[in-house]
């Protein structure tokens, strides 16, 4: 850049492991080092990268805040011949002071969510995050106090000739720490952050992002995670805005990339610009990275998923083998005497298709056995449901018989609208360990199929899997839509009142025939109770089935 104050800085965009202390740390000080050969002088970690993201309660245990004091510690050492680079290294800090400060409390153990300075091999300076969000997934104040309340000041560091201004996260959300930071003198802002992935929040970050650039007159880089955890996600994508909000650098999305940014302190920014992905391409990503870390980080050596012929399964084995490779994933079909022909044709053209290793275990004769068991307690009785759901336990107890003589995981193949009505069976298509595609509404499995068939150089899921009627195949001439609304509807009544949290009255104004609304509200309050027993899953909306939603089982409230 021509102006004279002006500074490289790096974003180290990285997958950390929660838990894993000297492995991060040792990976964040090889990325420093590497960026300070490409000309940095202050590089940013992603927040709690030194820990991973999020610790949970590994943070109420001493003997875990020992250990990320230590490993703070040894990261800096490893740069200690760096004397002119500064990083940024998020982690929690131990300390004491009077927590209550409205009661005067006895002095207790606190923790702050920090972000420490590391140059010449010790730690320089510490900011402590100041606005603790506690909503979606997030439960900060569970483990933090807020930098204010711990009595911590705004931090601006000095390098290359500018002045910069240290933020946390939430805290670029609102306008006290950016302007606290600008009237300690700070002439750019780096925000260091672990933002979990739901659609729509790539575009959501760089416009209140480019909102506080705007307001504070300052560029600012904001440095991401990238990496599956559990059910979360984090995609990366970090970038850098000018004084005037425009996005002048961006680093990809789902992938690991040292990101190097030129900041002026005339306001310029300029770096690589990665364009962000379709919203399918996202939830791909996604779904992707989900798989592979939660399998990788976790030792499970392969998948294993029970192959249906229908959409679901499909769409589960398609992104697992994207995920880990073909010979990582194995599928089972499992005929019943209701299975169509054409399932078990379109299921072994795409494990053909795919490359996967493909068996067929038949659950008649057990499916046999178990009616002739119960034959005398259920003589005189009509077949129902109970019928149907033995079926669905015996393949859940094949796959898990499999699991367990291999190692492999159970991916099941559940999707939100499912989850949501109770369409699934406990200890049956519910048994695994893995939900890939919990959080993915049926109308959506549809476009992903779509999507990824389009990338070529061939379709990966056969055409008849996707245009064909769902079912389970339980009963004969089964189809989804005898017992559930047509999915359009379906799908749209759920997102409105579990995501966003409309009240019956309020959907049916909007134009949804009250029968089917009371109909889909009905079945999400009674299932509660299966969805506490169900595997975690990746989540890909602003609200999933999982920390997001914490509803009672035992409830009367019905509106």
């Amino acid at each position: 850049m021509p102006s004279a104050a002006s500074l490289k800085i790096a974003v180290v965009q990285f997958n950390a492991t929660v838990g894993d202390l000297a492995g991060n740390a040792r990976r964040i000080a090889e990325a420093a080092r590497e960026a300070h050969g490409l000309g940095a002088r202050l590089v940013l970690t992603p927040e709690l990268s030194l820990t991973g993201y999020p610790p949970e309660d590994l943070l109420l245990r001493p003997a875990f805040m020992s250990a990320c004091d230590e490993a703070l510690a040894a990261c800096a050492l490893q740069l200690a011949d760096l004397p002119d680079l500064q990083v940024v290294v998020g982690h929690p800090r131990s300390l004491d002071f009077r927590g209550d400060v409205r009661t005067r409390s006895l002095a207790v153990q606190q923790r702050v969510n920090a972000a420490s300075v590391l140059c010449g091999g010790r730690v320089i300076a510490t900011y402590a995050k100041r606005e603790l969000p506690n909503y979606q997934v997030f439960d900060e104040r569970r483990y933090f106090v807020s930098g204010r309340d711990a009595g911590l000041a705004p931090l601006v560091i000095e390098a290359g000739g500018l002045k910069v201004g240290v933020l946390i996260c939430e805290d670029a959300w609102f306008d006290e720490p950016a302007e606290a930071a600008r009237a300690a003198g700070a002439q750019a802002l780096a925000v260091i952050n672990a933002s979990p992935f739901h659609l729509g929040k790539a575009g959501e970050r760089e416009e209140r992002m480019a909102e506080r650039a705007q307001r504070v007159g300052l560029p600012l880089v904001y440095a991401h995670l990238v990496g599956g955890q559990d059910e979360v996600v984090f995609d990366g994508a970090s970038f850098a805005v000018d004084a005037q909000g425009r996005v002048g650098a961006r680093a990809a999305s789902f992938e690991e990339e040292l990101l190097l940014v030129d900041v002026a302190a005339d306001g310029r920014v300029a770096g690589p610009l990665q364009p962000l992905p379709s919203v399918e391409a996202q939830v791909w990503r996604a779904l992707v990275t989900g798989v592979r870390d939660y399998l990788g980080k976790n030792g499970f050596p392969g998948a294993l998923i029970g192959l249906s012929g229908g959409i679901d399964s499909a769409l589960v084995l398609a992104v697992a083998v994207d995920a880990l490779g073909a010979d990582r994933v194995r599928t089972v079909m499992m005929p019943s005497p209701y299975t169509a022909d054409i399932s078990w044709i379109d299921a072994r053209d795409m494990a053909e298709r795919l490359g996967v290793r493909y068996d067929e275990i038949s659950i008649t004769p057990m499916f046999e056995a178990f009616r002739a068991s119960l034959s005398a307690e259920f003589a005189g009785l009509p077949e129902d449901a109970t019928e149907e759901n033995i079926q669905a336990r015996v393949r859940g107890t094949l796959l898990m018989a499999l699991s367990n003589k291999s190692g492999r995981i159970v991916l099941t193949t559940g999707n939100k609208s499912e989850m949501a009505t109770g369409y699934c069976t406990l200890y049956g298509d519910m048994a695994g360990g893995f939900a890939v595609i919990k959080d993915v509404a049926k109308t959506l499995v549809y476009r992903l199929a779509a999507w990824r068939n389009a990338q070529g150089p061939a379709p990966v899921i056969p055409e008849r899997i996707i245009t064909r009627p769902p079912s389970a195949e339980l009963r004969p001439d089964q189809t989804d839509q005898d017992s559930l609304p047509p999915y359009d509807v379906l799908d749209a009544i759920l997102a409105r009142y579990m995501e966003e949290d409309q009240g019956v009255e309020e959907i049916v104004a909007a134009g949804f025939a009250r029968v089917d609304v009371e109909r889909v509200t009905r079945l999400i309050k009674l299932n509660e109770y299966k969805r506490r027993q169900s595997p975690v899953g990746i989540r890909i909306t602003h609200r999933s089935f999982g920390k997001d939603w914490r509803y009672p089982i035992t409830s009367r409230f019905r509106a």
